[in-house]
């Protein structure tokens, strides 16, 4: 092997290195360092020296360069299993697909260069071009898929078996139609590269729309998940609705009654019965309890979930100061809804973490607004992006023409919701009183 040989070898295991890594990376979210570039480079060198000293197969360097970018995807970028296969998957065949489109046009182009000084520029332009292409290809790549965590990762199996196969037919072109560059080129050898070239570029399109669809599906799967999640919530709101009016019924009833009670036990009073008056008096404290909250905030629909919500999570200490204004000019869905989602997020970010678990919901009148806050312990990590729950509460702040916000300090969370209570918007809110 000449110099320049070993050189362009070089040139190309290096680009070829940085792409991979670069890729992968940028693919799944991973932030690359420069020690996996090295690591990844080392080993692809050994590699290829160890196939071409001992003559083996084209293939099995191939598969060999797949299963190190496996084990760097998985090992040291920390991957999942399943996205580390398609991210291998697809970086390999995006290089070998752009060798395999310089290579034909290589083979029309530079036949006649063969022996000539000018082939030595031409074939370091064509490998500079491989790289260009590869660039390319990976961009495109990039704007269709994502594996950066969350809602693509569960249905990311989806993938392997049409990237396996473009890499399996791409990997067969390549061992069975590019040798070594000839020093003529008939008729019939240009019309075969032609049809590779095209068959490729066909090749890669097949890809995108792949991806394409993949994405789709994937946002499909999604929608109907959320919406799912969304009716679920919405039916355990509207019985949280319906428990609330008819814990304000049987209220209502029995402080109408309550006139007659105190006449009984006044009357058992006055007869002496004492053991009688006492028992009456006991049934009426257990009915008084069984028609009361452990919080009180003015409004029955709110006091119903934090009663049921906050009482199945014992181990969480819970700090409520808040009284909701009458009429605050807000539909009980909507309070339930910011409630509901709020809770929810809290009591499941504490129960992630260590030692004390502490929720606080306080409230407050500013003029016409009312600001509600609540704070959670949580683990000190970064936030993740915002879920439905949060979404759903943002657009019931809107609504009430006020804002949301999130913050994270340390190991609290902090969710404030600014709410305009004269706006008036509020279609069904009863006058609980």
């Amino acid at each position: 092997m000449d110099y320049f040989s070993l050189c362009l070898d070089g040139l190309c295991l290096l680009g070829l290195s940085a792409v991979h890594i670069a890729f992968v990376s940028r693919l799944t979210g991973k932030k690359q360092k420069i020690w996996h570039f090295v690591i990844y480079f080392f080993l692809l060198c050994t590699i290829q020296w160890f196939f071409t000293t001992f003559d083996f197969h084209d293939v099995l360097p191939v598969g060999s360069e797949l299963l190190l970018l496996y084990s760097v995807s998985r090992l040291a970028l920390q991957n999942r299993r399943f996205v580390s296969w398609a991210a291998a998957i697809l970086a390999v065949y995006i290089s070998q697909l752009s060798f395999g489109i310089v290579n034909s046009v290589e083979a029309i182009l530079f036949s006649r260069m063969v022996g000539k000084k000018l082939l030595y520029p031409l074939l370091l332009l064509a490998t500079l071009s491989v790289f260009a292409v590869c660039a390319c290809c990976c961009g495109a790549v990039l704007k269709f898929l994502s594996l950066t965590e969350d809602p693509q990762m569960p249905y990311v199996g989806l993938l392997l078996f049409p990237g396996l196969f473009f890499f399996v037919a791409e990997l067969y072109i390549l061992q069975t139609s590019y040798t070594v560059l000839p020093s003529y080129i008939s008729l019939g050898e240009i019309g075969k590269h032609s049809a590779l070239f095209v068959m490729q570029i066909l090749g890669l399109a097949a890809l995108l729309c792949t991806l394409y669809a993949y994405r789709h599906i994937c946002h499909s799967f999604q929608t109907q998940a959320a919406l799912r999640s969304l009716e679920q919530a919405t039916q355990a709101q509207k019985n949280y609705i319906a428990e609330a009016q008819m814990r304000y019924e049987q209220t209502k009833a029995f402080r109408h009654d309550i006139a007659n009670h105190l006449s009984v036990l006044n009357g058992l009073l006055n007869h002496g019965e004492l053991d009688e008056s006492k028992a009456y008096l006991n049934k009426l404290k257990t009915v008084s309890t069984s028609l009361s909250f452990p919080y009180q905030t003015g409004n029955p629909v709110v006091d119903i979930l934090l009663s049921e919500k906050l009482g199945l999570a014992k181990e969480i200490t819970a700090e409520i100061s808040l009284l909701l204004p009458r009429p605050c000019g807000i539909e009980d869905f909507d309070l339930c809804v910011i409630f509901a989602n709020a809770l929810d997020n809290a009591i499941n970010a504490c129960r992630l973490t260590e030692g004390v678990k502490s929720i606080r919901i306080s409230g407050e009148r500013q003029g016409d607004f009312y600001m509600l806050a609540f704070e959670n312990t949580c683990l000190d990590e970064p936030l993740p992006p915002a879920g439905i729950g949060l979404s759903n509460i943002k657009s019931v702040a809107e609504k009430y023409d006020g804002a949301m916000l999130t913050e994270k300090v340390g190991q609290r969370f902090f969710l404030n919701v600014l709410l305009n209570i004269s706006t008036g918007k509020g279609t069904y809110q009863r006058n609980w009183e």
